[in-house]
């Protein structure tokens, strides 16, 4: 026995699963910080702390260069960490650096 839908039906319904897709988004958890140890992370020169970057090692590195201004860092400014596409995606520290830093433009 079917039961008829009425517009009203329709719309209660409609709210209820756009409610459920909305919250859904923001429950996952946020990606885990890189491990300075990891064997990724040891490639790449990352350190958590720009200030620890150790300048005969890495000629590379010049004061104020840091996770948040690279073009591979994605986060805002304002953020602690954002995911770096280098390390598979997980989180760096904003105020960490790595062996591929490239200025943001």
């Amino acid at each position: 026995m079917t039961h008829p839908t009425s517009r009203r039906t329709f719309i209660v319904n409609t709210i209820g699963l756009c409610a459920a897709l909305a919250a859904g988004r923001t429950a996952y958890a946020a990606a885990p910080l890189v491990d300075e140890n990891d064997a990724a992370a040891k490639t790449l020169g990352y350190r958590a702390h720009a200030s620890a970057v150790d300048a005969a090692q890495f000629p590379k590195y010049q004061a104020g260069q840091r996770c948040s201004n690279c073009r591979f860092y994605k986060g805002e400014a304002a953020d602690a960490s954002g995911t770096c596409p280098m390390f598979g995606g997980k989180s760096v520290a904003a105020d960490g650096w790595c062996n591929v830093y490239a200025k943001r433009a």
